[in-house]
């Protein structure tokens, strides 16, 4: 370089340093500013989604598929009468007690394989139930099922969360969470469909080539993310106490649909609960990595998650299984017919599912929550005026399908509320603390609402006992609205606690 060319550049970026000393703040060069970093989205998000609701509807059927199956498979394995219970509970049971231990595991060993090790095991138990030849052996197969779906579960929001961003983790949290209505609705069709042609078996036995198909296409199709740097130990004293607490609670809940709330078997299930939650509680704060922190029980986010997930899902489960009694016990129907029923109230649950995701990204978690609640307590106002005779799809199905199409977006912004502000180590588990109230809002509902019932699934059903539900759901869902309207927060969902692709 000759002398006057090196003169020339050293003036030339003295020009420069002194143009940057004078240059206004907001007009510095983007290259000059430290960019955050970006994800691209994942181009086969979309299909991930697809093969991710299917496993988790798999799951949904499984809570009603064998409820109209029951008198059929009841008669070939001359079930007794508390093997009835049990074939039908179990499965909530260990669903509900462990999805905080599968949440965890899903932080620890990653959302991909907690969905695959969840997949496997419901899948064998799904063959089991349907090979069993005695009660015991379908009470264990129902009871692996639960331990899958428990694994499986909440894995497969936070991987859900991982995959999509923005606007459309929104929508895609809509589809989720609409699959909890619609897996109960459509249960009742696929069980009364499959139990009158090829049999009662087939209510498990179809779950084999799905769940095969689901899994190769899971491997194929979602990306494996874990924390990075994640601690790898177990908080195993907590996943205990923690499992016992709500399986003892649950357990005591289907009890009193059974046998009331002064019987013992119901008393003290749920007293055990509550000692078993203190205990858990102090474990918690004594041990160096806790399965939950108990601070994160009272966050805002999560506290409103937890209270729409209780409602919504008690409600209209409740509200589902109350008005399938009402159809075919009072009125009559066989499980066929009440399937049919109850696939326009499917449809409006996916509709709301969409709208809802679509809303809690443009207006926020409050106005929807409050929204949804209000058309569930609309719906059920509706219903308290059936009648034993008359056109039951001119009578009932209005109602229905209002307050399908309000619950599902209720399930949505629990879930949205919940999982903004976490932190990415929390995001799995706190997806399992909110959908452990699911089965347990279920539970609940579904024994309180077969205790009010009780004149209306007597030998001699009797309407009053139906009305009263419906009355008793219309004042519970108006009176969570109002909560609402305190509890959730204002303004969109920030989604940041979804983990990074590592």
């Amino acid at each position: 370089m000759q002398p006057t060319d090196r003169h020339d550049d050293v003036m030339n970026r003295a020009t420069e340093r002194n143009l940057a000393m004078h240059q206004p703040q907001d007009q510095v060069r983007d290259t000059d500013k430290p960019r955050e970093p970006q994800e691209s989205a994942d181009p086969r998000r979309w299909k991930a989604l697809a093969v991710i609701c299917t496993a988790q509807l798999m799951l949904m059927l499984d809570l009603t598929v064998i409820n109209v199956a029951l008198p059929d498979l009841g008669a070939d394995l001359g079930l007794s009468r508390g093997a009835f219970t049990w074939v039908v509970s179990v499965y909530v049971l260990f669903l509900g007690g462990l999805l905080l231990l599968g949440g965890r595991l899903a932080d620890v060993f990653g959302a991909r394989s907690m969905i695959l090790t969840g997949l496997v095991v419901f899948i064998l138990s799904s063959l089991a139930s349907g090979l069993a030849q005695d009660e015991n052996l379908l009470i264990g197969g129902r009871l692996c099922q639960g331990i899958g779906a428990a694994l499986l579960s909440p894995a497969a929001l936070r991987a859900l969360t991982g995959i999509f961003h923005g606007t459309e983790r929104n929508k895609a949290l809509g589809v989720w969470s609409s699959l909890g209505g619609i897996g109960f609705a459509v249960g009742v069709f696929v069980g009364g469909l499959l139990t009158s042609g090829p049999g009662w078996r087939w209510v498990f036995f179809i779950n084999i080539p799905i769940g095969v198909i689901t899994l190769v296409a899971i491997r194929a199709l979602v990306p494996e993310r874990r924390i990075a740097g994640a601690n790898r130990r177990i908080d195993v004293l907590g996943a205990v106490t923690v499992t016992a607490a709500t399986g003892s609670f649950i357990y005591g809940m289907i009890n009193a649909g059974d046998h009331g709330w002064a019987d013992p078997g119901t008393l003290v299930p749920i007293a055990a609960a509550v000692i078993l939650y203190v205990v858990f509680t102090v474990v918690e704060r004594k041990v160096q990595n806790p399965l939950v922190r108990p601070d994160m029980l009272v966050r805002r986010p999560v506290a409103t998650g937890a209270f729409l997930m209780l409602i919504a899902a008690g409600v209209t489960v409740a509200d589902l299984f109350i008005t399938s009694q009402y159809l075919q016990h009072l009125r009559g129907y066989s499980a066929l017919e009440t399937g049919l029923f109850f696939l326009p109230t499917a449809l409006a649950t996916m509709v709301g599912a969409i709208v809802g995701g679509r809303l809690v990204g443009t207006i926020g978690t409050r106005p929807v929550a409050v929204a949804g609640l209000a058309l569930v307590a609309i719906g059920n106002g509706l219903l308290i005026g059936l009648s034993a005779n008359g056109n039951v799809y001119a009578q009932a199905l209005p109602g229905a399908v209002l307050f399908a199409l309000g619950g599902a977006p209720v399930f949505v912004a629990a879930t949205t509320a919940a999982l903004g502000r976490v932190t990415q180590d929390e995001a799995g588990l706190v997806s399992g603390m909110v959908y452990t109230f699911n089965p347990t809002g279920s539970a609940i509902f579904v024994a309180v609402g077969s205790t009010v019932a009780a004149s209306g699934l007597a030998s001699t059903p009797s309407i009053e006992g139906f009305t009263n539900v419906y009355t008793m759901f219309t004042v519970v869902a108006a009176v969570a609205a109002v909560v609402s309207l305190v509890l959730a927060p204002s303004g969109k969902p920030q989604m940041t606690g979804v983990p990074d692709a590592r």
